[in-house]
């Protein structure tokens, strides 16, 4: 069964730091492109960062550019997004999602298979 497990969700102040961890099973992440999209309340789903596994390029959202940085560690078969100097506009679910493909997008559509999300709170 191929799954995909989110964590590292957490209530923190503004300018803290958290790393998201998406833990797949099932299949291997290395050969496939990984995005991490959030959802705020009463907003649309927004690509915030993504990986191709084709040359290892990255993207960000420029809301997020400077502070989140996207990595795999394949022996683990995890992706993370580290995100630092935390905005309380970054409060959200945060979703990973697989493209069955090598290159990443940040559109919603195009992937595959879903975590459950985990949620990021920025407040004092």
């Amino acid at each position: 069964q191929l799954q995909l497990v989110e964590s590292g969700g957490d209530l923190v102040q503004p300018g803290g730091s958290l790393r998201l961890s998406c833990a797949a099973s099932g299949f291997t992440l290395d050969i496939y492109a990984v995005a991490w999209f959030r959802q705020a309340p009463g907003k649309e789903r927004e690509g915030v960062s993504c990986i191709s596994s084709l040359d290892g390029g990255t993207y960000y959202a420029d809301s997020v550019k400077g502070r989140f940085t996207i990595s795999r560690d394949n022996a683990k078969n995890t992706v993370y997004l580290q995100m630092n100097s935390l905005k309380p506009e970054d409060t959200a679910v945060y979703y990973c999602a697989v493209r069955l493909s090598v290159v990443a997008t940040t559109i919603a559509n195009e992937y595959d298979y879903w975590g459950q999300g985990t949620q990021v709170t920025v407040s004092s």
